[in-house]
């Protein structure tokens, strides 16, 4: 079932994409003439993990804010098989354009958080689909020794805590959400991913956001969007001080302000 525009309430509800049910919010536009946004969550999260982001960006803006869980996320369908090594190309190939098609988004903004950054600016570069810009937060462009080694410490984390049971709180099967995640990461398979030549065919304004203890980016993610991507496209980056990974919980007004200021400039 897909949802009309205007039909969220700030509750979710599952839409129909390819025979498979995406767990999807859908905030209706407050104001004319401002690009739907559309929000892409990060490796090990979902429509709730976003928290009340999406409707605080949505009041900033006045823009209709749009945020859904991946399958195998949340409350959408389970993941049919592990990820392969290029499941985010899968997910920004594939399934966005399926899921705009869904929901009548013709030029959307697209806000994305480290994977989910990954998976908007492979979209925007394919080049195939019009994109009004790109919120890059925390990107990941290729594998660094950094990423592999917070990855194997949340591996731990996940089998001694009880982070588990907080994940269930957001997903029907935490563990099979972080497997995915974490296994793909440190296959061996994975060590040559990059999006680097995604990135040359960007034509839309980019937005990145890095925070400054960030322990999965780095400046090198950063670097790569502005070497490859900058000849093409404006790319404004800034850093954030007393942040980690997550801008948009560690900082979240200052978030709001960079995105509200872009989008104006955006169009």
């Amino acid at each position: 079932m897909a949802l009309p525009p205007g039909a969220g309430n700030g509750a979710s509800r599952l839409v129909e994409v390819g025979g498979v049910q995406l767990e999807t919010l859908d905030l209706p536009a407050t104001r004319e003439r401002r690009p739907p946004l559309l929000l892409l969550h990060e490796g090990l999260g979902s429509v709730s993990q976003w928290r009340d982001f999406p409707v605080q960006l949505a009041a900033a803006t006045g823009c209709r804010t749009v945020a859904y869980s991946r399958r195998g996320h949340g409350r959408s369908s389970p993941l049919a098989a592990p990820h392969a090594p290029r499941f985010m190309h899968g997910e920004a190939l594939e399934v966005l354009p399926a899921l705009r098609d869904a929901l009548g988004l013709q030029r959307p903004l697209l806000v994305g958080h480290s994977t989910g950054a990954s998976m908007a600016l492979i979209h925007a570069g394919a080049g195939r689909w019009p994109v009004a810009g790109v919120i890059a937060m925390a990107p990941l462009c290729f594998v660094e020794p950094s990423n592999l080694e917070s990855i194997r410490r949340m591996g731990e984390v996940f089998r001694t805590t009880d982070l588990a049971a907080k994940m269930a709180r957001h997903h029907d099967d935490p563990a099979a959400v972080f497997w995915s995640w974490n296994d793909i990461w440190l296959d061996p398979a994975f060590a040559a991913w990059s999006i680097e030549d995604d990135l040359a065919g960007i034509r839309c304004r980019v937005l990145a956001i890095l925070g400054e203890q960030d322990e999965y980016s780095s400046t090198r993610q950063i670097e790569a969007i502005v070497r490859h991507a900058g000849a093409s496209a404006g790319i404004d980056v800034r850093r954030l001080e007393n942040c980690g990974h997550a801008p948009q919980r560690d900082r979240p007004q200052q978030v709001l302000e960079l995105a509200r200021d872009f989008i104006e400039r955006c169009g």
